[in-house]
C-alpha cells in the first residue's frame, strides 16, 4: 500500500535516508527507534523552573520524537524507553530507572507517553506538523494522552495501594492542574521546532534542486 493510499505522508525521519531494500529499511527503523528513546532519556533529565511547578523536557521529547518518527516508530521508541527504564537503566526523570517504578503514582504517565508519541506521529503523517497552528493543535491533543493514563493510575496507587483516600479534586490538584501551563508551553515549543525543521528541509531541497 502506498503512503498516499494509507492517508500517510512522509515524516521528517523518512527524509534521512530512503533504503532500497527491506533489510536496510528495518535496520534504519531500528536505529531511529533507539535514537528516539535516547532523545527522550536525555530530555527527561532537563528541568526548567516554571510556576506553579518545574517542568521537564520529557513530554516535549515525546511529542517531538513521535512527530519526527511517525506513529509506529514513535510508539516503538517510547516502548523502548519504557523497557529500558524498567530494566534498570537511569532514563526516567532524575536519572532513575527500576522495575519498582511501577509502584510510583507517576508511572501511568510514562505508559501514556507511548500512546502520546503515536498520536503525535499520526498527526505528523497527515502533515499537521508542517504548519505551526495545526501542529500546536495536534501536539496539544498528544499532550493530553498521558493524563488519560496517568491520572487513573495515580488514583489507583494513592488510594487503593497506599490507602490515601483522596477525592477527585485532590487527585486533579496533584496530577493535572499544576502541569497545564507547562504542557501548553511544551506543545507550543514543539509546534515551532517541527515546522521550522520542515522549512529547513524545504530550503535544502530547493538549494539542491530536488
Amino acid at each position: 500500500m502506498s503512503l498516499a493510499a494509507a492517508g500517510r505522508r512522509l515524516v521528517l525521519a523518512d527524509l534521512i535516508a530512503r533504503p532500497t531494500d527491506r533489510a536496510r529499511a528495518a535496520a534504519l527503523d531500528t536505529a531511529l527507534v533507539i535514537a528516539g528513546a535516547a532523545v527522550v532519556a536525555v530530555l527527561a533529565q532537563v528541568e526548567v523552573p516554571l510556576w506553579p511547578v518545574p517542568i521537564t523536557g520529557q513530554t516535549l521529547a515525546v511529542v517531538v520524537v513521535g512527530a519526527a518518527l511517525g506513529a509506529r516508530r514513535g510508539a516503538a521508541a517510547l516502548l523502548t524507553y519504557l523497557a529500558a527504564g524498567l530494566a534498570g537503566l537511569p532514563v526516567f526523570a532524575g536519572f532513575t530507572g527500576t522495575i519498582a517504578a511501577v509502584a510510583k503514582p507517576s508511572f501511568g504517565f510514562i505508559i501514556g507517553f507511548v500512546f502520546a508519541a503515536f498520536v503525535a506521529g499520526w498527526f505528523a503523517e497527515r502533515a499537521w506538523d508542517r504548519r505551526p497552528v495545526l501542529a500546536f493543535v495536534g501536539f496539544v491533543a498528544a499532550s493530553v494522552i498521558p493524563f488519560l493514563f496517568g491520572v487513573p493510575y495515580m488514583a489507583f496507587i494513592l488510594n487503593t495501594v497506599l490507602g490515601k483516600g483522596l477525592g477527585i479534586e485532590a487527585i486533579l490538584a496533584a496530577g493535572v492542574t499544576p502541569f497545564i501551563l507547562g504542557g501548553i508551553v511544551k506543545a507550543a515549543l514543539a509546534a515551532l521546532l517541527i515546522p521550522a525543521a520542515w522549512a529547513g528541509v524545504r530550503a535544502l531541497e530547493r538549494r539542491s534542486g530536488r
